[in-house]
Parts: C-alpha cells; sequence; structure tokens
C-alpha cells in the first residue's frame, strides 16, 4: 500500500530554512544520522536485555558506504513501522511551525537540538533522502520513505530481509565531498570515535604484490569502550597515558589525571589531564573534547568549564549537557552551572591530595602546574580559596613554600619599620644577581617570580593578604626596600649634588623609550658605588599591560632608572672631589651669576605673585622672560663644563655602564667602548 502526503510542518519553508541556516555546519549531518544508528542499536540491546525481544541479536555493527552517488547509513537496529515513520519523521517535533521557523531560523544549535531535527539536517547535504526500514517487531512490514527536500513525501511498502534501518542520501552537486572515502574518514573519526556500537567503513587493507589491497575484514573505526566508561579500577597508569597519546599524538606526558565519574545529581563521566604548561596560554587552550553518550559534540568549552579550566585536557561525557545549543544558553543552563562547579571541586581535590600526599613529586611537577593554578586562583574566587592551600612560592635555592609557610619564614627579619612584611623577589636570577647577593648577606630571602602571570599573582596576594609587600630586588636598594630605621642622611649640599648628579647624567648612552634619574643615598662604604634600580609600581604595570589590552598605555611609557650614588664610598667622593679641582675655575663666575639671577627670578616671582594675571605688566613678563632666559643659559654653560670634566674622567663612564651592564641595559656601541676603557683601565 502506498501513501502520499505532506510532512506535519504548517510553514513550507522548512527546508529552505534548514539548508541556508544550517549551512555553515552542515558535516554535523552524518554525527546526526549514525547517532540515530546507534540510538536504534542500543534501544534493541535494552528490548533484549528486557526479554520484549526474542530474536538473535547478532551482528550489530553500523554501516556506512558510498554507492555512486549516494551515502548509506545502515544499521540493525529497532527498526520503524509505517506508523512510526509517520510519528518520529513526517510528525516534527513541535508545535507552531510557522512561529519556530521565525524565531530559530538564525541560531543552527537551538533547532537542531531542542526539536528533534537530527535526521532532516540530511537534507543541507542531499538532493533526496529515502529510508528503508523493517521494524524489530515479529511480522513487520518493510517501509520505504522518500522526500526531495519539499514538505511532500512519499511512503510505500517494500523488500528488506532483515531488521534495521538504511539512511539513504543522494548527495547534491554542492556537497559531493562528502562521497569522498578520506572526507567521511575524518568525520567518522572526529565525531563517532568512541561510539558504543562499532562503525564500520570499508576494509582493512594488508599490503600485497606492491600495493595495499582490501580484504574481508571490516575497518571499525571506533573504540567502543574508551578509557573514561571503564572503572578507574580496571585501568592501570600505562591505559591512561595510552589514552591520551590517542587523543594528543604530538604532547608530552602529562603530569596526572582526574577521572570523573558522577551519577547524582547530574550525570558525568570523563579523564581529564593536567599538561605541561610552562609558558603562553592560549596555545594550551581548548584541548577538552566534549560528548554526550559518547558522540563528540564539541572541543570548545567556554561556558561549560570555567575559564581556567578550559586549559587541561581530556575528554566530558554527560548527557546533561544540551546538545546542539547557543553559547549563551549553555552558560544560563542550570545543568552546566552544577557540572563546572563539581569539576571545579574535583581539579581542586585532586591537586590538595597530590600536594599532601606525595610533596615532593608534587614540587617536582610545580613549574609546569603553577601556570595553570595561577590562572585559576585570578579567574576564580572559590578555586583562589582553596588553591592557596598549596600554590607554592619558590625561592632563589629552589626551596617551595605555601604562601603560609614563606610568611612565618621570613617574618622576624623582612618586617619593616611600619610593621609591612616585605617579599623580595627576582624575575631573573642571572640578570639580577648582584641585587639577589645584596639582599642574600643582609640575611634575607628571595623569591623567583620569572612567570607569564607572576605581576597578577603578586597583586592578587598583597589583595588577600594584610600587612605585606612584594618588590622585586632591584626595584631600590636593599635599605630602603625594607627600611628598618631612619636612613642616613646625605652629606653633600645642593651645589655638589647638582654638579654629580649633570656629570652622570652627562654620559648616560641614548636607549630608545628609556629615561635615567640620578639619586643620592649613603649607604655605607661597603655598598656599590652606583646601583640602578627601577620603580617597582611603573615595571609591574607595564608588566601587566603586556597581557591586559586595556592598560595598554602603560606599555608606551618610557622605562624610567634611577642611577643610585652612594655617597659614602671613596670612588663617589673622589670623582666630586675631582670635579671640583678641576671645574672650580671655570664654574665659580658661572655659580655666582646663577645665585643673582635665581634670586631675581624669586624677586620677580614673588612680586607678580601678589598681582592679578590681569595686573602684571608687559614689561614685568619680558623681564621674568629675560631672566628666564638667562638661567638657562648660565646652566647650559654650567652643564657643558660638567659634561666635559665627566668625558675625560674613564671613572665616571666606567660606573655607569657596569651598572647598566648589571641590568642587561649596555649593548652594541656601549657594550664596546666599556670593554675598551676596562683594558685601558687595568693596563
Amino acid at each position: 500500500m502506498e501513501t502520499k502526503g505532506t510532512i506535519g510542518v504548517t510553514s513550507e519553508n522548512i527546508f529552505p530554512v534548514i539548508k541556508k541556516f544550517l549551512y555553515s555546519d552542515h558535516e554535523i549531518f552524518l554525527r546526526e544520522l549514525v547517532s540515530n544508528a546507534m540510538d536504534a542499536t542500543r534501544k534493541l540491546q535494552t528490548l533484549a536485555s528486557v526479554g520484549e525481544f526474542k530474536g538473535e541479536l547478532g551482528d550489530l555493527t553500523v554501516r556506512i558506504r558510498v554507492d555512486g552517488d549516494r551515502l548509506i547509513i545502515s544499521d540493525r537496529g529497532i527498526g520503524m513501522t509505517a506508523e512510526e515513520i509517520d510519528r518520529y519523521i513526517n510528525q516534527i517535533a513541535f508545535s507552531g511551525a510557522e512561529e519556530f521557523v521565525e524565531k530559530y531560523k538564525n541560531d543552527v544549535a537551538a533547532m537542531i537540538g531542542h526539536f528533534g531535527l537530527g535526521f532532516y539536517s540530511s537534507f543541507m547535504v542531499s538532493r533526496k533522502v529515502e529510508i528503508v526500514t523493517r521494524s524489530c517487531r515479529e511480522g513487520a512490514v518493510p517501509m520505504k520513505w522518500s522526500c526531495e527536500g519539499t514538505p511532500a513525501f512519499e511512503l510505500a511498502e517494500t523488500e528488506k530481509d532483515d531488521r534495521g534501518t538504511d539512511i539513504i542520501l543522494y548527495i547534491d552537486d554542492e556537497n559531493k565531498d562528502f562521497l569522498e572515502k578520506q572526507r567521511i574518514t575524518s568525520l567518522l573519526t572526529k565525531y563517532c570515535r568512541y561510539l558504543p556500537v562499532p562503525i564500520a567503513f570499508g576494509k582493512k587493507q594488508e599490503w600485497k604484490d606492491g600495493k595495499y589491497v582490501d580484504t574481508e575484514d571490516d575497518l571499525i573505526i571506533n573504540e567502543v569502550q574508551p578509557a573514561w566508561v571503564r572503572k578507574p579500577a580496571d585501568l592501570k597508569e600505562e591505559d591512561y597515558l595510552k589514552f591520551y597519546r590517542e587523543l594528543y599524538p604530538m604532547s608530552d606526558e602529562p603530569l596526572f589525571w582526574i577521572h570523573l565519574n558522577v551519577d547524582y545529581p547530574f550525570n558525568l563521566t570523563g579523564i581529564l589531564y593536567f599538561p605541561r604548561i610552562k609558558s603562553n596560554l592560549d596555545i594550551h587552550r581548548n584541548k577538552i573534547q566534549l560528548y554526550c553518550n559518547q558522540v563528540f559534540v564539541t572541543d570548545s568549552v567556554e561556558g561549560i568549564v570555567p575559564e581556567f579550566l578550559t586549559l587541561l585536557h581530556g575528554v566530558l561525557d554527560s548527557p546533561d549537557i544540551p546538545l546542539n545549543v547557543s553559547r549563551s544558553y549553555l552558560q544560563n543552563d542550570r545543568n552546566v552551572k552544577k557540572i563546572s562547579t563539581h569539576i571545579t571541586k574535583k581539579v581542586a581535590d585532586r591537586l590538595e591530595e597530590i600536594f599532601k600526599s606525595d610533596r615532593p613529586q608534587y614540587e617536582k611537577k610545580w613549574d609546569s602546574l603553577k601556570l595553570f593554578i595561577q590562572y585559576g586562583m585570578l579567574s576564580e574566587e572559590k578555586f583562589y580559596d582553596r588553591a592557596v592551600k598549596f600554590t607554592l612560592l619558590k625561592d632563589v635555592d629552589d626551596t617551595y613554600f605555601t604562601p603560609d609557610e614563606y610568611r612565618k619564614l621570613i617574618k622576624d627579619s623582612q618586617t619593616d619599620r611600619d610593621g609591612t612584611t616585605v617579599y623580595l623577589y627576582t624575575t631573573s636570577k642571572n640578570d639580577q644577581y648582584s641585587y639577589i647577593q645584596v639582599a642574600r648577606d643582609k640575611g634575607y630571602s628571595v623569591l623567583v617570580m620569572d612567570g607569564q602571570l607572576d605581576s597578577h599573582m603578586i597583586g592578587q596576594l598583597e589583595q588577600k593578604e594584610e600587612k605585606i609587600r612584594f618588590v622585586r630586588v632591584d626595584s631600590d636598594t636593599i635599605d630602603r626596600l625594607i627600611q628598618k630605621a631612619d636612613k642616613q642622611t646625605v652629606q653633600l649640599n645642593e651645589e655638589q649634588q647638582t654638579a654629580l648628579r649633570e656629570v652622570f647624567k652627562s654620559q648616560f648612552p641614548v636607549i630608545e623609550k628609556t629615561e635615567f634619574n640620578v639619586t643620592f643615598e649613603a649607604l655605607s662604604e661597603q655598598v656599590n658605588p652606583v646601583m640602578l634600580t627601577q620603580s617597582e609600581y611603573m615595571r609591574r604595570m607595564r608588566d601587566m599591560s603586556a597581557m591586559q589590552p586595556g592598560m595598554s598605555f602603560y606599555g608606551d611609557i618610557p622605562d624610567s632608572y634611577n642611577l643610585v650614588l652612594n655617597t659614602d664610598h671613596p670612588l663617589v667622593k673622589q670623582i666630586l672631589a675631582d670635579e671640583e679641582k678641576a671645574c672650580a675655575g671655570q664654574l665659580q663666575p658661572i655659580l655666582a651669576d646663577l645665585k643673582g639671577w635665581e634670586a631675581r627670578q624669586s624677586d620677580l616671582r614673588e612680586a607678580q605673585n601678589k598681582k592679578k594675571p590681569e595686573e602684571v605688566t608687559d614689561a614685568e613678563k619680558e623681564d621674568m622672560t629675560a631672566t628666564n632666559s638667562k638661567l638657562d643659559e648660565l646652566r647650559e654653560q654650567q652643564r657643558a663644563i660638567l659634561a666635559g670634566y665627566a668625558a675625560g674622567n674613564p671613572v665616571v663612564g666606567q660606573l655607569i655602564d657596569l651598572a647598566l651592564l648589571g641590568n642587561g641595559l649596555l649593548k652594541g656601541e656601549p657594550l664596546s667602548r666599556f670593554i675598551r676603557r676596562s683594558v685601558e683601565l687595568i693596563q
């Protein structure tokens, strides 16, 4: 008996909508059809297990084959009767089709996932689709359903010896690539690699007579019992590592893993691996594969797991995560939120367990774990509260401490006069070696903070903990970094400070986007004569701006360094004495003139300040301008004399270059001059 009719859709534009709005994602048709075949097979197994199907199950392999312009997906599952075809195929599972089409035409994912349109995704690539099916019920009549991409269909009795269903796609001209063996193999591997029912496509091959030829054995493309669906007790370490290599063939072995197996209040299985992350967060993202009942859904899991967990690798499988829905829907779905919270908790539990049970091993893996844990602490408040117990700080001796342990260690020795505990750190043990050594000579501890997120982590720890402060070991002199008492007074008058400042400033090399200032401190004769320091705040802002686009303006601000002159050191005293001896004759008349003109400038300014701006006469303004110009001229003469002296004193240039060299700033021609001068000084 033949039946003709129209599919139960009141809008005739349902097929153009499917083709148009699903087109960008059209490869998922194969996943949908193979998943349907798997469901039909699993339903038959269920009926057999409860005694409702009494026949032989036999071979339950789902088979895919190409025949000319036809792609055929066959199963030996439950099959369908004419009534079931009418119910499941002819009546699309929604009411109010006009409203549906209008509402969901721009939302591909919601259209498929919420309204049972998985089968209809076949029309994205086909000009015609046929269903040949025979129900597993005794005496069932085989049926053939046919549709050419319009609401019209035909349903008639046919011949089919075996139970199950064949979906026959007549691939249209625009999608001939879905008839290619390599393309089909790629899609089956991507979406169906771990389906619980065998999937066969083609035959195994063997090498014979100088070429590969097909054998009689089916080529099964999937693993029906992947590691995550097996019990942890049945798996050995090698099984977990083998599965990881299957997922990520080119990756280093993971640090460790978590096997998830939850059945209440939601269903979730999976294995999450901790990769070795040394730097560059981005290259490690989106390596988690999401499955629904072993059907691959996506490897873009933002919104399903917290952002920091996207750095993990592995598999998550849950029937409670809705398939094919929009990202905004996922982020607001109640089950997804529960799953996200649970995964975060399980990750924290696992890390804490390893930390407590085998701390030496945990410390060995810390450098590879650090970036992941810091990212979690910075982005998830609840994770921070757990992770602060097992996050580690490493000192320059490669000794590890929790934040609580380290604070107790340094509290007595590194607390300044204001009661703030100062955490000294270095970003490079080699580049900042001399500063580290000065700190250690004082009995202080120095941390290594050379990671991609350390600047952010420092800021978070300072916010969370009271009365602590992080400072890089080269950001000031050690006695100012941890100020125990009032600093020693510099025994130089203003004229002497000006002279030394100009002497040293005149000899700085020109470095792009870099500024130098000269400051003075009395640091005792034993401390180096010069030190180069950089503001902790500005450097930290620049480091953070590299990762936060909204702070990019900090990256445009020039680097500013302070050259600290130790006025107690004999070399600095000698330079000042030599300068005074060499330049006194030239400078005395200039300095006398400067004092006179500075007094005049002060008088003029005082007189003008007593008047309103509009009451200041043009003559008074001209007088002030002339005075300022004369002062600029005299100061320029002073600078020229001091620069001439500095250029002839090799010790000045040598001290500056030593300071630059210690900070990695001496390069190119200045470095070459330093080497030549060093040779000359020791000859």
